[in-house]
């Protein structure tokens, strides 16, 4: 096995190689002035299973060089291209929410399917969509993340109450509170715009003496958090600590939501972010040898 670490991807690729046992390398891109891009392996692929590793975040410029580089890799002799992927994009333009919108989730879907053997991704944004299989034709295995949030949680804080913002992240909040046996509840949100949304607790149940701690899958301008955050803080109910399983957010965001009130922000290392504390390479490895193992050709 070989694991080629994607743009900006170089500690991700080492600790996926290091729990496989094998070999990594970086991929070497180059820039012409024209705005293309020359991608080359250095590494010898012929015989072997290639695992780009590489997170998709800011996915317009990396893309084109993950699908070059698959390409690349089977027509250099590689026995099978896969990728892990920690966080995939494209997955929350699910539906055509304007006349004539591209369903980009289904189309990146069918770029990537082409191109790869296997997807090793974590906690997709999954909402009208609730399986990778309905857009993806390839292998596909989803790492959730809550194992291991759950046991930072137990870790880090003593008393936790488990809070979603909104609705949909139930499926998270609850599966961390059942493995971290905390409380939890999801507050009712309505979004009047991408940075304009309302919360408002949508249960009476309140748990004095506990620790709230806001949980999503992704925080990217924060608004969703920092509307929670201010809501926690009137209501007496304490100052949160957010938690997400993809960091998207910017400096300013997260430096809006510490001067709201905030604790700390943590996140899974899906993204690389300043607020990284959660490791997950060994379940992605973990599913890497699963899905090898299943999409292994016949000799």
């Amino acid at each position: 096995m070989l694991v080629l670490a994607l743009p900006g991807a170089a500690d991700l690729a080492a600790g996926l190689a290091s729990r496989l046992h094998c070999e990594h390398a970086e991929l070497q891109l180059h820039h012409f002035p024209d705005g293309e891009t020359g991608v080359r392996i250095d590494a010898p692929v012929k015989g072997r299973c290639v695992v780009l590793a590489g997170s998709l975040d800011q996915p317009d410029g990396k893309t084109l060089p993950l699908i070059f580089a698959a390409d690349a890799a089977r027509e250099l002799g590689a026995r099978q291209v896969g990728l892990v992927a920690p966080y995939l994009a494209y997955m929350r333009q699910d539906k055509r929410f304007q006349p004539g919108e591209a369903v980009t989730s289904r189309s990146y879907a069918r770029l990537l399917s082409a191109s790869l053997d296997f997807l090793v991704t974590v906690d997709p944004h999954l909402h009208r969509i609730h399986s990778l299989d309905e857009i993806y034709t390839l292998r596909t295995q989803v790492v959730p993340a809550a194992p291991m949030i759950a046991r930072w949680l137990r870790s880090h804080v003593e008393v936790p109450w488990l809070i979603g913002p909104d609705q949909e992240s139930e499926q998270w909040v609850a599966e961390v509170a059942r493995l971290s046996g905390a409380p939890w509840t999801v507050l009712a949100k309505t979004r009047r715009g991408d940075r304009n949304v309302g919360v408002r607790l949508a249960s009476r149940e309140r748990w004095p003496g506990r620790t709230p701690v806001l949980l999503d899958d992704i925080i990217s301008t924060g608004h969703t958090m920092l509307a929670a955050t201010r809501l926690l803080i009137k209501a007496g109910l304490g100052a949160p600590l957010c938690i997400a399983v993809h960091a998207l957010l910017d400096s300013d965001a997260q430096r809006e939501l510490l001067a709201a009130g905030v604790t700390r922000v943590v996140s899974c290392d899906t993204v690389v972010h300043p607020t990284n504390a959660i490791r997950m390479a060994s379940l992605l490895a973990r599913a890497v040898r699963q899905l090898r193992a299943a999409t292994e050709p016949a000799p």
